[in-house]
């Protein structure tokens, strides 16, 4: 997986994708899916530094089979809440 954490004052956004996707887009219906580089970043992460990264966000995003099933094993995320674009798995959490 690619993570990259982005902060603005007190929001703290943590990106997460497998790394086969980045650079790639992806269509269905009226919805569209960039998975890019500087968004998403070139730091390759295991399980742990997702988990660790998490900790701190206020909001994430997931994209990829990987990415979503760390999201959701670790509980940021519930199944029945994935959206597929293109067959592709997508996520987002929030903490409020």
């Amino acid at each position: 997986m690619l993570l990259k954490t982005h902060r603005s004052g007190a929001e703290v956004l943590v990106a997460v994708c497998d790394c086969e996707l980045v650079g790639c887009s992806f269509e269905e219906e009226n919805l569209f899916l960039e998975v890019s580089p500087g968004f998403f970043g070139e730091e390759k992460a295991c399980f742990k530094d997702v988990e660790k990264a998490l900790h701190r966000a206020t909001m994430a995003n997931f994209v990829g089979e990987k990415a979503v099933a760390c999201a959701i094993s670790l509980c940021y995320v519930e199944a029945e809440n994935v959206l597929r674009i293109g067959g592709i798995p997508t996520a987002q959490m929030v903490r409020m």
